[in-house]
Order: C-alpha cells, then sequence, then structure tokens
C-alpha cells in the first residue's frame, strides 16, 4: 500500500507520484502489499529532517528511510512483503534544481522518488560501482514509466 501525505503547502499531482511508485515497485518485483509512505514537505520541514538525521545543514532534495530493510528480488525468488517506509520529498528544492539536472520540476520530482525508493531497497552511491549500478537503475525505471505514459 503506497500512503501520500502532502505538507508542502505546494500544489503536487499525487496521483502521479504514487502511480510512479506503484509502477517501479512492480518493476523491481516488489508486492503491491508492502508499505511505503511519501511525504512531501515544506524547507524548513526538511532542513530539520537533514540536520537531524544526516547532520547536514538546509533543507534537501529527498531523504528516506527504510523499515523493514526489504530488497528486490533475485529471478530466483519471490518478491518480498513488509515495510519499505518512508522516502520525503521537498517540492521547492526539486523544482528549484531541476533545471541544473535537464529535467521539468515534474521530471524532477520522479526521479528523486525513485532514488529515494531504491536506497529504501538498500541501493546507495557512495562507492563507484554503487552508484553506476544505482543511477543506472533510476534511469531505467524512469525511462520504462515515461514509454509507459507515451504509449
Amino acid at each position: 500500500m503506497i500512503d501520500i501525505n502532502n505538507e508542502s503547502g505546494v500544489n503536487v499531482d499525487e496521483v502521479r507520484l504514487v502511480r510512479l511508485a506503484a509502477f517501479a515497485l512492480h518493476e523491481l518485483r516488489i508486492l503491491p502489499q508492502a508499505d511505503l509512505s511519501i511525504l512531501l514537505v515544506d524547507e524548513t520541514t526538511m532542513a530539520d529532517y537533514h540536520v537531524r538525521f544526516m547532520d547536514l545543514p538546509g533543507p534537501t532534495d529527498v531523504l528516506s528511510f527504510p523499515m523493514d530493510e526489504l530488497r528486490a528480488p533475485r529471478d530466483d525468488e519471490d518478491p518480498p512483503l513488509g515495510l519499505l517506509g518512508d522516502i520525503v520529498l521537498c517540492p521547492t528544492v526539486t523544482a528549484a534544481q531541476a533545471a541544473d539536472n535537464g529535467r521539468s520540476p515534474e521530471g524532477e520530482a520522479d526521479y528523486l522518488l525513485i532514488h529515494g525508493l531504491l536506497h529504501l531497497l538498500g541501493h546507495d552511491h557512495a562507492e563507484p560501482e554503487e552508484k553506476r549500478v544505482m543511477f543506472g537503475l533510476n534511469d531505467r525505471i524512469i525511462a520504462a514509466w515515461d514509454a509507459s505514459r507515451a504509449a
């Protein structure tokens, strides 16, 4: 189940974000019953979370808080069931940085939602090989999402 709560004060297409999350979970072979929470917050709240949980100043674009440490299954494994966790997005930060990343504000939010979801599934980008895998998977899911919407 995917829950979304918009506390950002910004008008966001919440239905699109939930559909994207469901699409990505399907692509990653995570059961639809796995619980995912998406929270949209303002910059003040995100800055508070960033300091409190990452010990870094200022607002950031996305934070992820995994719960059951679920992982995407290999081809020979059954999909996991449990609590994925929480993704916190800050729409004003994502919109402000979108052009720098060559994306629309909507495209940036989409990309960062998937980025946060991959963190919930144990992906990281601290090391070059981890980054290659994570960002490649992020790009593949976004491309498949865009193709599914264009069809």
